[in-house]
């Protein structure tokens, strides 16, 4: 039996991915800062992307470092936003958001990631009709569900979903009331496992076994891509778990 990955090589491996994830954090404050003023009372956008660099220990001096560099007191790379769509082999539908400074570069490596896993890119709009934005509030199994649910409510919540094959419940907001729902579930003393806005198909496609290895691979290239700060699609994750 061949030797695994020493301690030092684990720690290296978990630090890039620790580096890439701040990367995109640090964009998206950027882009908010600029987009909506660098006042995150005032830019629900900002305050959810600082929230997220919290959630992953990201420093106070960092976060306001990105800030200052987007709104021009300090020297800075300028993004933009950019959104690609496109098929997975077997017809399972992706969004690609990313924020990059340079299109033809980002543009190539989603199309090499497209073709190289035997999918194909599509016009805008070609896919995204498909999928709603929402805001999604997660809670692990051993939540207690009335309790969840009436404070849910109470918040003004669009939906509360319980998964009995696991006991997770999700809460559901529209994008615009997100934050106050968030806030005010963690007021009421059931903050959420994790919090976040996103894109959800209406319905789920399941990829088969031939395909299934396909699709992960191509949505896992997407992920790896710096540029890219989210991927969406609408496989039904269980076939992809069960190829």
């Amino acid at each position: 039996m061949g030797r695994g990955p020493s301690i030092e090589a684990r720690k290296n491996a978990t630090d890039a991915k620790r580096g890439k994830i701040f990367t995109k954090i640090i964009r998206e404050i950027g882009v908010a800062a600029r987009a909506g003023g660098g006042d995150p009372a005032n830019n629900p956008r900002l305050r959810a992307a600082i929230d997220k660099g919290m959630a992953q220990n990201m420093s106070k001096d960092v976060v306001e470092r990105a800030i200052r560099k987007a709104t021009g007191e300090l020297e800075g790379v300028e993004y933009e936003e950019v959104r690609y769509e496109g098929y997975a082999p077997g017809g399972i539908a992706v969004i690609v958001d990313c924020l990059t400074d340079n299109r033809v570069r980002t543009v190539a490596d989603v199309r090499h990631a497209f073709s190289k896993c035997g999918g194909n890119m599509g016009t805008e709009g070609s896919v995204s009709f498909m999928f709603k934005r929402l805001g999604v509030l997660s809670y692990a199994a051993g939540a207690d569900e009335d309790r969840v649910t009436e404070a849910a409510i109470e918040a003004g919540a669009d939906d509360v979903v319980l998964y009995p094959e696991d006991g997770a419940i999700e809460v559901i907001t529209s994008p615009e009331g997100f934050l106050a729902v968030r806030d005010a579930m963690t007021a009421a003393g059931i903050a959420p496992a994790h919090a976040e806005l996103t894109f959800r198909a209406e319905t789920d496609v399941a990829a088969d076994a031939d395909t299934a290895p396909q699709v992960r691979k191509l949505l896992d290239m997407l992920e790896d891509i710096d540029d890219v700060q989210d991927v969406y699609s609408n496989v039904d994750q269980a076939s992809l778990d069960q190829a």
